[in-house]
């Protein structure tokens, strides 16, 4: 039988199911150089992809269990995900090649949609506007330790177990929050209120949902947003290895930049019921595409490899504006939904996704050992979606009404 929680422990709860995507990719950066050496590469295939497809899983996921968790309820949907999470870690576990390997975090992508797309869910069935933005804001403040943490404390696995111990973690990381969720979380939807899995009536609903222009465009925005920090994910432990010779000391970086997101967050949290999520989320594209501007003008001038300190400060800004905008973009997004807020946050989350692997793909194939190529990604992203904003922000803001 579920215990009652208390408002805290259902964030830290949500935080930790939401953290799964990112220990998803975190925790495996430190050992990307060793699964090419072992498993080999497979052209057009590269190591990259075992990141990027990680997230075009999660973009198929999400159209399924979105929906799923409109008609079954958030909770079942989100075991499910969490079922075939494991299913993924086991194939990508066993993979003696780059393809199953790749095929198993594609899985795994699929799964872990369950996590992220209920949890949203979850949260849309519980707060609203601001209140909304600020919950996922703490959110997105307690989550941030795994991106600094999970790379050190992977590559000390790694050392020792080797890559596939990774898996392991994962495998056992996805058993104990199902435990947590099973004991602890209340249904949030209630029976009355949920919508039946029909194709017709899913269909109906989802072009009710991408016919309001101020979603689409966010869930553009959105994906631009996603992508630029997608194509750092799948560059990083690469670029700086190339370009500053660093390869053990890799995790220390990237927990520094990751501060970043979890300061900007933790910010936002405080100041978005003062100032408002759209105000917010104007501020963070500025910022993101001042940063990428700043970068590839730094980039220009020592040739694709600005001194270490100078790409540190840059990338960070960009990160704290990337941190901005996530809690803010999202509940921008989910604000217009209303009573499909699972099958939309499945199409917000499934569209940005798919739009996030496309633009990190696409970029990443000019990838050159240098900064430029991250450096475009931060300011095409940032001032694009800064303008793709802007015209949603013209859009109505009335909530989407279901067809049942």
């Amino acid at each position: 039988m579920t215990s009652p929680t208390s408002f805290r422990e259902r964030i830290a709860l949500y935080a930790c199911l939401t953290s799964l995507t990112s220990i998803s990719i975190d925790a495996l950066l430190p050992g990307l150089r060793q699964i090419g050496a072992d498993v080999g590469t497979a052209p057009p295939l590269s190591t990259q992809h075992v990141i990027s497809l990680f997230i075009l899983g999660m973009a198929f996921g999400e159209l399924l269990l979105g929906p799923l968790s409109d008609a079954m309820g958030r909770k079942k949907a989100l075991a499910l995900g969490l079922c075939v999470y494991a299913l993924g870690t086991v194939i990508a576990m066993a993979a003696g090649s780059l393809e199953m390997v790749i095929l198993g975090r594609f899985v795994q992508g699929i799964g872990v949609s369950g996590p992220k797309i209920a949890t949203r869910a979850m949260i849309r069935d519980q707060f609203e506007g601001d209140a909304m933005a600020r919950v996922m804001s703490f959110m997105f403040t307690l989550f941030i330790l795994v991106p600094m943490l999970a790379p050190t404390l992977a590559q000390g696995i790694i050392a020792v177990g080797g890559w596939r111990s990774v898996f392991g973690v994962y495998l056992a990381v996805a058993g104990l929050l199902g435990f947590w969720l099973v004991m602890r979380q209340p249904e949030t939807l209630p029976a009355d209120k949920r919508i039946p899995f029909r194709p017709k009536l899913l269909l109906l609903n989802g072009r009710r949902i991408l016919s309001n222009r101020r979603v689409t465009l966010l869930i553009v925005a959105t994906g631009l947003v996603f992508g630029a920090q997608l194509l750092y994910l799948s560059t990083a432990a690469d670029l700086f290895f190339d370009a500053y010779g660093i390869a053990a000391t890799f995790p220390l970086y990237f927990a520094a930049l990751a501060t970043a997101i979890g300061l900007a967050s933790f910010l936002n949290a405080k100041l978005v019921q003062r100032s408002g999520s759209d105000a917010m989320a104007r501020y963070g594209f500025v910022g993101l595409a001042a940063a990428g501007l700043l970068m590839l003008a730094a980039s220009g001038f020592w040739a694709g490899r600005p001194p270490l300190p100078v790409l540190m400060v840059l990338a960070f800004s960009a990160f704290f504006a990337i941190g901005v905008l996530f809690g803010n973009l999202n509940a921008m997004a989910m604000r217009s939904l209303g009573q499909v807020a699972g099958l939309g946050a499945s199409l917000i989350a499934s569209g940005s996704s798919l739009i996030a692997t496309l633009f990190a793909i696409a970029m990443g194939a000019f990838y050159d050992g240098t900064t430029f190529t991250l450096s475009a990604g931060f300011f095409v992203a940032g001032l694009s979606a800064l303008a793709l904003a802007e015209l949603a922000a013209r859009g109505d803001a009335a909530p989407v009404e279901a067809m049942r």
